[in-house]
């Protein structure tokens, strides 16, 4: 299925400027939308902790996949690609172009690379979950169904088996059919641009960002979030920031310790998003800002700026 038009991807870790660079490109570029590949942005009210673009930013630029969902809901894979889908279609019937920015890794494949999602079977999932006592059950039943999938993950691994069982059932066919998996990455769709800042200069950004967040409130946004009618849902619980300091909200932790621990975590997710971007050999990296906006321009102003299907 082509979902073609002219785009560009921007990526790395978080703190690492490239939501900076996309704005200022796209003040340069009037004729460019910001796509925001983030699995927390989605939520309306989350605005400090997840570093969305403040309003003023917003009346600038044409930002999009932003405050799609309230916080007290789940938000899948599966929609975050059907909402970039249309978004992306919208702004090229506009006669724009997209750049997607983000460090959500598993969000930018299954945007970027059009990965065929399998939908969710919650009724067949809540069985599944109720045999968990008996994992080695479980995964022989996988090795049955699908014995491809149970190669690819651990006997021990109690979350994908109930997610390869939960699709195989709940979608009659295997999950392995759904793709070759995230290991291995096919041609180039959207050219990709990685933004890499040397771990030392990110840590100390992220802990002075942390610090500021909480200058401007961000203790009180989360405050106010545990604290609505419906609360948070599971998946905006998971988010790094908001997670620690719900722990001083709810269960009366320390603050300090809670602060410290959200720039640690900050710092293990930096790492872990450097490790997912590096094993990927289509991304073009650059560690000087100025190269990697000539590039992002470049690429916009050139055949292949344009998504290849």
């Amino acid at each position: 299925m082509n979902h073609g038009g002219p785009a560009v991807a921007l990526v790395g870790t978080t703190a690492s400027g490239k939501s900076a660079l996309a704005h200022e490109l796209c003040l340069e570029q009037r004729d460019v939308s910001i796509l925001c590949v983030d699995a927390m942005t989605v939520y309306r009210g989350m605005d400090i902790g997840t570093a969305k673009p403040t309003p003023a930013q917003r009346d600038q630029v044409r930002y999009e996949l932003l405050d799609l969902v309230e916080p007290s809901e789940e938000f899948t894979l599966y929609e975050f690609q059907q909402a970039a889908r249309a978004s992306a279609r919208e702004v090229w019937q506009l006669g724009e172009a997209v750049i997607y920015v983000g460090g959500t890794g598993l969000y930018g494949r299954a945007v970027l690379d059009n990965f065929e999602i399998p939908r969710q079977y919650p009724e067949v999932r809540a069985v599944l979950e109720e045999r968990t006592d008996d994992l080695a059950t479980l995964y022989e039943e996988l090795r049955q169904l699908d014995p491809v999938a149970a190669q690819r993950m651990e006997p021990t691994n109690e979350r994908r088996i109930v997610r390869a069982l939960e699709v195989t059932i709940g979608g009659g066919r295997p999950f392995t059919s759904y793709g070759p998996g995230l290991r291995t990455y096919g041609p180039v769709r959207v050219i990709q641009v990685g933004l890499r800042v040397d771990f030392a200069v990110l840590d100390e950004r992220l802990e002075g960002r942390f610090r500021q967040w909480m200058d401007e409130g961000l203790l009180e946004e989360v405050r106010s979030l545990a604290n609505a009618p419906r609360g948070l849902s599971r998946t905006a619980r998971q988010a790094v920031g908001y997670r620690e300091l719900l722990r001083h909200v709810e269960q009366g932790a320390d603050l300090d310790e809670c602060v410290r621990d959200a720039i640690t975590q900050s710092k293990r997710l930096a790492r872990r998003q450097r490790s997912w971007f590096s094993r990927d050999p289509r991304i073009e990296w650059f560690d000087d800002v100025p190269l990697a906006a000539k590039r992002l321009v470049e690429v916009l102003n050139s055949p292949d700026g344009f998504v290849r299907d």
